[in-house]
């Protein structure tokens, strides 16, 4: 099971999720301060149309219940929105961070790596030097 994760996480092409991290980042922000800056949801426009054979105190009636649930389901969506966005904004900062962290790793396992070849060559130097 590691060796399927292992192959999994080496064909992810981490040049370009490392080169597109920011620009997810930054998205986010923009759509969250897009957001956020609508703190109320927009007002519902008047209709003014009244059906025939309905009397004026029947339509404003059901108009009026009409409105009231309009504006209750936009109240509504606008709260999901808020929420999705917010959960947007927060995965793309985690990405950034995670992008981040695993490019410092690359590179310490790049120094490390570096310095086990060098151990290995002075080993191997010195292993022939005490041969001869």
């Amino acid at each position: 099971m590691a060796i399927g994760w292992l192959t999994v996480l080496q064909s992810v092409p981490w040049s370009d999720v490392i080169s597109n991290a920011p620009k997810v980042a930054e998205g986010a922000k923009k759509l969250w301060n897009m957001v956020g800056r609508q703190s109320e949801p927009p007002e519902p426009s008047e209709v003014s149309t009244q059906p025939a054979g309905v009397s004026e105190e029947q339509t404003l009636a059901g108009l009026a219940a009409r409105t009231t649930a309009l504006e209750a389901a936009v109240a509504d969506l606008h709260d999901q929105m808020l929420a999705s966005s917010e959960l947007i904004k927060a995965l793309a900062e985690q990405n950034a961070q995670l992008i981040q962290r695993i490019e410092a790793n690359r590179v310490r396992v790049r120094w490390i790596g570096a310095a086990v070849v060098a151990l290995a060559l002075a080993a191997l130097l010195g292993l022939l030097l005490v041969l001869r």
